[in-house]
Formats: C-alpha cells, sequence, structure tokens
C-alpha cells in the first residue's frame, strides 16, 4: 500500500493523484440493488478498479445483476460453494453468490457493501476486516449505529473503512473539509432532499417523485419579494405538508454520518428543512440575527428544492454556507454567480450532484490504493440517529423496516448527541428496526432500548456494544445528556413540522 496522498479531491489532477496505482483493484459487490447495479455498470469502463464478484440473496440475482451491467451470460458463473468461486475465478468469469462466505477467500482487495440491511451490513462489514479486506460502506443504516466502531476495527487490522463518494455522506465531508483547508468560516453545511418539488405556476400543480397534487395557494410564496425568506419558506411549508411528507429518515441517516466525521451538529434534532429555491439557501441556513433560521454555527441540516420544470435540479447535491469575512471579495463573487445572502453576510457554495455507484471508483482507490478513508482521521460516535413514535405504538407492535426509504410505519427519527446504549436511553433506529416492541411507546417518546425485544445474537447490537467500549474514553460520547435521554436536544418526531420556528424567526 502506498502512502497517503495530502490532495484534496475538490482541487487535484485525478490522473496525478491515482498515478502510483498501477494494477487494478479488485472489489467484490454485496446487495445489487440500483446502487450495486450502477457500480457494477461502471466499472466495467474503470482502468484501475474491477468488479468481477457480486453477491446477493441468491446467486441467480446477482447473476441478473452482471447482465444487467452487460456482462455476457457465458461470462458468468453461479457459484454455491467456496470451490465452485475458486474455479470461476481462476477461469477469469465473473463470479455470482447468494453468500459472502462463497467468495470471502477470493483475492479480492475490497468489499463494497451495499444491501442496506443493518444487520447484514455489519456482519458483511466484520467479516471483511477479519479477512483483511478494506470496506466501502454503502449501507448508511448501519454506519449510522456502528460505523466508527467498524472504522476504528479496520484500522486497528491495518484496512480502510470508507464511505464512498457516490453518496451524500462522503461528497459532504469532502467539500466541509475543503472548506476548512481554504480557512472559511463554516456556518452551516447539508445536503437537498432526494426529490425535487416541481411547481407548475399555470396549473399551480406541485409534482415530487412521481406525485402531482394541486397546490395553486403557493403562487402566492413562490417568490418572497422583501418578505422574510424564512417566513415565506414557512409559508410553503405550510402549503406543501398538506400533501407532502416533509422529513425523511434517510436525509437524518446521512447528515448524522457527516455529523461523526466532522462535528457538526443538528440546529433542531429533526431538522429544519425549508423549501426552497437555491437563490434563498444562503439566506435561510444563516444565524437568526441574519435573519436566517439557526441558533448558531457549524450546524447540519437540509432542504427541500423547489422549482419550475425548466429550472435545474440540485440533484440531492450537497452544500455548505460560509461567512463572507471580505466584503469586495464576495461582491465579486456574486457578481459571477454565486449565491450570496440579501445581507451578503453568508455565501452558499455547492456540488449538484451525488452519482450512486457512477462514482465509487474515487472511495475505492483512496482506501485501496492510498490508504485514506472519505470518513478523515477523526471519525466517532458523536451523534445518534434515533427512534421517535409519530403515533402511540402498542405493546407487541413490529417496527418492520421497508420500502425504497427503509422507514419504519409510525416511526420517525432525531439526531440527539450520542450516548452509550441503555435500557433508559433511545435507541439507534436502525438497531430498533425489524423489532418488537415490548411494551407501549407514546406518540412524541423516543423508542428506548428496553422497549424493543432485540435477539441476545444480534451482531448489530454487539458491535453496537462493542463501539460504545472502544470510544468510553471520549468526552462527547460518554456525555450526560444521554441520560436524560428524550431532551438532548429537544426538537420533535421527524413528521412534526418546523413550520412554528421558521415563522417565529
Amino acid at each position: 500500500m502506498t502512502a497517503p496522498s495530502k490532495g484534496n479531491k475538490t482541487t487535484m489532477n485525478f490522473h496525478a493523484h491515482y498515478a502510483g496505482i498501477t494494477q487494478p483493484i479488485e472489489t467484490c459487490l454485496v446487495g445489487s440493488g440500483g446502487f450495486g447495479r450502477s457500480y457494477l455498470a461502471q466499472a466495467c469502463r474503470i482502468p484501475l478498479v474491477n468488479a468481477r464478484i457480486a453477491v446477493d440473496m441468491t446467486a441467480e440475482a446477482a447473476g441478473r445483476a452482471f447482465a444487467a451491467a452487460g456482462i455476457a451470460a457465458s461470462e458468468i458463473a453461479l457459484c454455491d460453494t467456496a470451490t465452485e468461486a475458486r474455479a470461476a475465478w481462476a477461469a477469469g468469469r465473473h463470479v455470482a453468490a447468494g453468500r459472502l462466505e462463497t467468495v470471502i477467500d477470493l483475492p479480492f482487495a475490497m468489499l463494497v457493501e451495499a444491501t442496506g440491511g443493518p444487520e447484514a451490513a455489519t456482519r458483511h462489514s466484520l467479516m471483511a476486516i477479519e479477512a483483511g479486506k478494506h470496506v466501502a460502506l454503502v449501507s448508511k443504516e448501519a454506519d449510522s449505529v456502528v460505523g466508527p466502531g467498524l472504522a476504528r476495527l479496520g484500522r486497528d487490522k491495518g484496512v480502510v473503512v470508507t464511505p464512498v463518494d457516490g453518496d451524500q455522506p462522503s461528497l459532504l465531508i469532502a467539500l466541509v473539509s475543503w472548506a476548512e483547508v481554504l480557512g472559511l468560516e463554516l456556518i452551516a453545511a447539508g445536503k437537498s432532499s432526494e426529490y425535487d418539488f416541481v411547481f407548475d405556476t399555470a396549473t399551480g400543480s406541485v409534482a415530487c417523485n412521481g406525485v402531482t397534487r394541486l397546490l395553486p395557494e403557493l403562487r402566492e410564496h413562490w417568490l418572497p419579494g422583501e418578505r422574510s425568506v424564512v417566513a415565506t419558506a414557512a409559508e410553503r411549508a405550510r402549503i406543501l405538508g398538506q400533501a407532502f411528507p416533509l422529513r425523511a429518515v434517510p436525509d437524518l441517516c446521512e447528515m448524522t454520518l457527516v455529523a461523526n466525521a466532522t462535528g457538526l451538529i443538528a440546529d433542531t434534532a429533526a431538522f429544519h428543512a425549508p423549501p426552497a429555491r437555491i437563490p434563498e439557501i444562503a439566506d435561510l441556513f444563516s444565524q437568526a440575527m441574519q435573519g436566517g433560521l439557526l441558533s448558531g454555527t457549524r450546524r447540519i441540516d437540509v432542504f427541500h428544492h423547489l422549482r419550475l420544470a425548466e429550472e435545474a435540479s440540485f440533484a440531492g447535491g450537497v452544500f455548505v454556507v460560509v461567512a463572507c469575512e471580505n466584503a469586495e471579495t464576495w461582491e465579486m463573487l456574486a457578481g459571477k454567480g454565486h449565491v450570496v445572502s440579501r445581507t451578503a453576510e453568508t455565501a452558499m457554495l455547492y456540488l449538484p450532484r451525488h452519482l450512486l455507484g457512477v462514482e465509487v471508483a474515487t472511495s475505492i482507490l483512496d482506501a485501496a490504493g492510498l490508504g485514506r478513508s472519505g470518513y478523515g482521521d477523526d471519525y466517532r460516535p458523536r451523534q445518534d440517529l434515533v427512534a421517535v413514535a409519530e403515533r402511540d405504538l402498542a405493546a407487541g407492535t413490529v417496527l418492520t423496516m421497508g420500502g425504497h426509504h427503509h422507514s419504519i410505519e409510525g416511526v420517525g427519527a432525531e439526531i440527539r448527541p450520542a450516548a452509550a446504549l441503555a435500557e433508559g436511553r433511545p435507541a439507534p433506529f436502525y438497531l430498533a428496526a425489524d423489532r418488537k416492541l415490548l411494551r407501549p411507546v407514546k406518540a412524541g417518546q423516543a423508542i428506548a432500548l428496553g422497549d424493543v425485544d432485540i435477539a441476545a445474537d444480534s451482531g448489530l447490537l454487539a458491535m453496537r456494544r462493542r463501539q460504545d467500549a472502544l470510544f468510553a474514553d471520549k468526552a462527547e460520547f460518554a456525555n450526560k445528556a444521554g441520560d436524560a435521554g428524550l431532551t438532548a436536544q429537544g426538537g420533535h418526531a421527524v413528521n412534526g413540522a418546523s413550520t412554528g420556528a421558521m415563522a417565529a424567526r
């Protein structure tokens, strides 16, 4: 392994950055959903990365993912045993398997874990670390519960655990660190929600993720004019909230990872999440004394991109809001089209993209080729994503995780200061997922660890306890706010609108 590069991804020449990597890095993908398939397809075109091993629920499913990437059927071997996998590998074929155990001894350097299942992702990551293989942890669900612990175990074993550039956490961590290297004062950082609200001013309809609703009242609040941008966003939230959810657990999950890597915190436990147009972001994510939403600096949040059909999307991209410390400089940059607030005190800098598996290669090359992780050097449990009941939940309720967003019906999430597990403390959201409630939980209450029935052999639970022990000496982790459990940051359940806070400001 070569020495870690000191270059910054946002400014470097990539060919020069990776010039010391002379042989393609072999990878194994676990989980061939949309993210995994986009990775397999792109890997066929990347000179320094190979993806000849795929694992899914069945070998047939993994084989179909290879086929979708354009691999000929004659080149795909469906393998049920390690012996079959070794023979297929030696023959130069693509190996499709239904279990990681079948392929773990093949000579790949890095596991790309993209199952999205917190228990499975933890087990796969530990297996890879034990085998001396690097891990690209795409499964944010596991990362939000045990990511810092996995990264620490990997480091102790001499391998790298990293997030991936195809997802917002890695991209935002890089953007935050870039801003810090430049000496910019960070006010806020975040991302746009996954799907835009697209407004048709002629019909008064709003389309979002394939759903269209008539909301003609939004016309009155399309542009703030001379009004407060914060108050305008609050009115939009009130209108849109009648027809669409304005919070999504995955958004909070992703920002939990960013908080753990950067030390940023949530201004309110379930985010402000204002509906906004791109030119308004520098105003909204400024401090209240500047007319914005925030009570302090170095905050994380998300926004819902509101736009017209003919306008470009933010595309689930990431942003930072920084202080404009030199008036002449930022006046010049505003003239070049940069997003500067009305007060000229803050500006937004952004990357309007995240390309899923298409751009995973940079993270693979950094980790397996250069020995560096996208988390940085200080990834630790600073914040927890905790489960909060959105309605009264009866004892015996199974907290089934499902859907594209891996959500739980009737359960939201909040970001609170991290604390070691305890019976009376809030349970991490994805540790509570797919468990049965042992006792009732009232709407608005956090679901405590003691409220859920977790099997004694849960690998996720064991790994979280191991993480708690690894970081027990960290003051930020062993905080007493966790003992109070429900009021560490205040806030509200994930679908509770923050419109009141916006309107008040």
